[in-house]
């Protein structure tokens, strides 16, 4: 078998190894069906048995009332970004709020453009994204048809630590890069939204969970495929959806559940390792400069950076030597960043702060 690095890639990312070797056993045929999850239609009673299964899942774990949808659908975060706006804001007359916190919210307030009004609420480019607003900082319309708020900057290493306050406006979530990280009460959200590849499954599945009534808003003049009523009604079954990738959010959740306990738990553990990488940036002294303000710092992407261009090379050089992979930070903020999604075992962060520590040891006299 292949040996396993510690992937801390910002997406895809790891997958809990139970998931995975499951995954395994039943890749050339499902128990009782004599066919591959790649193979079996969507239509089947053992589908649908793994989509409810799924879909009950998330519901125990964040604890979401009746009275919201929870839909897989395709597309990615990107796809979420328009249909928002299509769905709530296309038509309305009226402005959305967006809180720009970073890359994804700017794309996010980007996309929605070409829909409606957009009113910023907040700007953080002047602060280079590196922390999150305060309430009192918000400048809200209490008319706007919503409020959308990114809750970790997967590219700048901030996470909001609670929700804004939208008033009695509806509150919009990107929620790619700590979704499942943590408890929270869904009943504060009109719509929350993820793709799947960084805590909750492989690329090619996004799980939208949307109020009914903001569903039932959508315009009757959209495609199918866009619209969220149309969407909701036939279940996340309109089309044929990534049957393998909501299969394996199933396994993922499944693993949360009886593996890991919930997500009380899950938060404990992930609080417990971004606070070795936080703690080794500390005691260093300013070797490593951490992208992201203290009150801010995410739980999920780790940002920081190294004196030198040439240091921070053969930082990544030695950090791959110990099988700790994917620490190039983005090109836009540069440096390193440690994506330490779910599944990444508290193990590999103690390797990665060991390697933070030894190197800052041997390169900072």
């Amino acid at each position: 078998m292949e040996k396993r690095v510690f992937n801390f890639s910002p997406g895809p990312a790891m997958l809990p190894l139970p998931a995975l070797e499951e995954a395994q056993r039943d890749l050339l045929a499902l128990p009782g069906t004599g066919m591959s999850i790649l193979e079996i239609s969507h239509r089947s009673a053992k589908f649908l048995e793994i989509i409810e299964g799924a879909e009950s899942n998330l519901r125990k774990l964040l604890g979401i009332p009746e009275d919201y949808h929870v839909l897989f659908l395709q597309g990615g975060a990107r796809l979420q970004f328009a249909m928002v706006a299509m769905n709530l804001l296309h038509g309305t007359g009226r402005s959305a709020d967006y809180i720009l916190t970073g890359t994804w919210a700017k794309t996010a307030m980007n996309e929605a453009k070409s829909q409606g009004g957009i009113r910023v609420a907040w700007d953080g480019t002047s602060l280079n994204y590196t922390r999150m607003p305060r309430q009192e900082e918000l400048h809200l319309d209490p008319n706007a048809v919503y409020l959308h708020m990114t809750s970790n900057e997967t590219i700048q290493g901030i996470q909001f630590s609670t929700e804004p306050d939208p008033g009695q406006v509806p509150l919009v979530c990107d929620a790619s890069s700590d979704f499942l990280c943590r408890p929270l009460d869904i009943r504060k959200y009109g719509i929350l939204y993820a793709c799947a590849q960084k805590n909750a499954g492989p690329a090619g599945v996004t799980i939208v969970i949307i109020r009914k009534d903001l569903a039932e808003r959508s315009p009757a003049d959209l495609p199918s495929m866009l619209s969220y009523k149309v969407l909701a009604e036939a279940k996340s079954l309109h089309n044929t959806p990534p049957c393998f990738c909501v299969y394996m959010v199933k396994l993922v959740t499944d693993w949360l559940l009886q593996t890991v306990g919930g997500l009380e738990k899950m938060e404990a553990l992930n609080r417990q390792k971004a606070a070795l990488l936080y703690e080794a940036i500390d005691r260093c002294g300013g070797f490593y400069q951490g992208h992201a303000a203290p009150e801010s710092r995410s739980m999920m992407n780790v940002t920081f950076r190294l004196p030198t261009a040439e240091l921070e090379s053969a930082f990544l050089q030695e950090a791959k030597k110990r099988d700790l992979v994917e620490l190039k930070g983005h090109r836009s903020v540069g440096g390193c960043r440690a994506s330490i999604y779910n599944a990444m075992p508290l193990e590999g962060v103690q390797r990665l702060r060991d390697c933070m520590l030894e190197f800052y040891e041997k390169h900072s006299r």
